[in-house]
Formats: C-alpha cells, sequence, structure tokens
C-alpha cells in the first residue's frame, strides 16, 4: 500500500466525492448472507472511529490508515473470508479499492461511546443509519449495546439500539447487536465476562424491537460459554477482541464454542489483523480452518 495508491484515493475524495457511490452502485453483490454451510467470517475494522488504536503490545498500530488498508485487502483476500464490518470511512476506502467485489459488508452504526470519557455508556448513532446501509447495497448495521446498571445513559442507548434493529429489519437487513453488562472501574468502562453477565445481555438484546427476524448476536467467548449460547436461538458471531497471547488456546476456545447450534461464525478483528509475527495469511487461513 504505496504513498501513490493513497494519493490516488485522496484525490478521487477531493475531486470525485461521488465515486465512492458509483463504487457502491456497481460492486457484486452475494446473493446471501452467509454460504451452504450457513457460516459466516467477517473481519472486524471499527475501532479507530472510538480512538482505539491499539494492538497487542502496539499502542498506536492501527494509527497508520494505510498499514490498517493493505492488512484488511490481504484478509479479503484470503478463501473463506466473507467480509467486513467498519465504518464509512474505512468501508469506503476499500470500495474505492475494489476489495468488497462479492464480500459481506456490515456498517458500524454507533461509535460515540468513546473510552475514557464521562459519557462512555452513552453509545450514539454516530456512524451509519439504516437508510445510509441500505442506499450502499449493504448488508446489515452493527450496534454496542452496553448495560451499566449505575448509569442512566443505558436506557437512551438500549431505546436507540431498538430503533436501529426496526430500521434494518424493515429493509430486511441484519441487525448485529454486541450486548454486555459494564461497570465503571477506576475511571473507565470495562465489561463483566462472566457467564451469568454474558448470558443477561444476551436475553435483553434478544428482545429489543418488534421483531427479532433479523437481528443476531455478536459475542465474546467466555467461560461455559454453552451455557451462554443457549440463552437465545439468534445466531452469534463470536468476537476476537485483542490480539490473544496465547493463539492456540484462544482458537481452541473458539473451535469449542462453535460447536454450539446458534454459534454460526466470527467477527475478528485485531487477532488477525495485527498477528503477534505479522502474517496477516496465515492468521486468517488459521481462523477460517476453524469454521
Amino acid at each position: 500500500m504505496d504513498g501513490e495508491l493513497l494519493g490516488r484515493i485522496a484525490e478521487t475524495r477531493v475531486h470525485r466525492p461521488e465515486a465512492i457511490a458509483e463504487a457502491a452502485g456497481r460492486r457484486k453483490r452475494r446473493t446471501h448472507l452467509v454460504g451452504p454451510a450457513g457460516r459466516l467470517f467477517v473481519v472486524a475494522a471499527d475501532h479507530t472511529a472510538r480512538g482505539i488504536l491499539a494492538a497487542g503490545t502496539d499502542r498506536d498500530a492501527m494509527r497508520d490508515r494505510a498499514t490498517l488498508l493493505e492488512r484488511l485487502c490481504i484478509a479479503l483476500s484470503r478463501p473463506g473470508v466473507d467480509g467486513v464490518l467498519g465504518t464509512a470511512d474505512i468501508v469506503e476506502d476499500l470500495l474505492l479499492l475494489g476489495a468488497l467485489e462479492d464480500k459481506v459488508v456490515i456498517g458500524s452504526m454507533n461509535r460515540g461511546g468513546l473510552g475514557g470519557t464521562v459519557f462512555e455508556i452513552d453509545d450514539r448513532f454516530t456512524g451509519y443509519d439504516a437508510a445510509g446501509i441500505a442506499s450502499m447495497g449493504f448488508d446489515g448495521g452493527k450496534m454496542l449495546f452496553r448495560i451499566d446498571p449505575e448509569d442512566p445513559a443505558t436506557v437512551a442507548t438500549m431505546a436507540a439500539c431498538a430503533h436501529a434493529v426496526d430500521e434494518l429489519a424493515e429493509r430486511h437487513l441484519m441487525a448485529m447487536v454486541e450486548p454486555f453488562v459494564s461497570h465503571r472501574f477506576d475511571g473507565g468502562v470495562r465489561n463483566d465476562l462472566s457467564a451469568d453477565a454474558v448470558s443477561r445481555g444476551v436475553t435483553v438484546a434478544s428482545g429489543l424491537g418488534r421483531t427479532s427476524a433479523y437481528t443476531w448476536l455478536k459475542l465474546p467467548v467466555v467461560e461455559d460459554m454453552h451455557r451462554v449460547l443457549a440463552a437465545s436461538t439468534l445466531p452469534a458471531l463470536l468476537l476476537g477482541g485483542e490480539v490473544p497471547e496465547d493463539p492456540d488456546t484462544t482458537y481452541a476456545a473458539w473451535q469449542e464454542a462453535l460447536r454450539h447450534p446458534t454459534a454460526r461464525g466470527l467477527v475478528i478483528g485485531r487477532a488477525v489483523l495485527y498477528p503477534t509475527d505479522g502474517d496477516v495469511e496465515s492468521a486468517v487461513d488459521t481462523v477460517v480452518g476453524l469454521l
């Protein structure tokens, strides 16, 4: 991903911004969200819109956009990778690079709950909306839904997520809901990753909106994951989280969780884009093998 290519993207954005919509309009789209096996592997790339730049031990890993785009293009080119989850800036760069042909595209919707702020639980919808996702010919929208029992901002996020579920369902688009039970601790927000807390998040998220027909869940892999997945009949995608210190143990946990009938795939970002050995192709291929 050289400077010349980035320069061309910038030139297009300056002189022909309409080229983004044109690229979306002519993009080859998949006829089905999932393949014959009913599985889905999506690469997550919406971290930077919340100011999250760290991956593993590198606090600034995702600061350089050229490097991030190069790694995304490598990942999307590998067999078995179904698509990408991202905010408009990244998705549109990938459109201009021609990297989204025949791929699932999920737009990230609420990125307003910035880490380290007093308003972190107020996860306002500052990214895609359902109308924008539909107009670009994308496949769904993802929303973060954190439940803090002591923060009244939770109910506003809950209502906004329910509204987004309805608007996506009206357009027959996936609503990917990522629930957590969260608490303020030492000046920040931390997610409770106990099986009981994650199960509670699953049950509340499953009931959002006037229909759950198009709702999928995005869930962390925790201990007693089969009990968590048994809390709902909604299809679930397992999230990757940070770059694992022990990849083999992490992969084994993902594979075990994928045996549950409601576990339908993976949404992995930093773990495959910034593996400890730097080999994106190998990391992606290993995860594809789990499916």
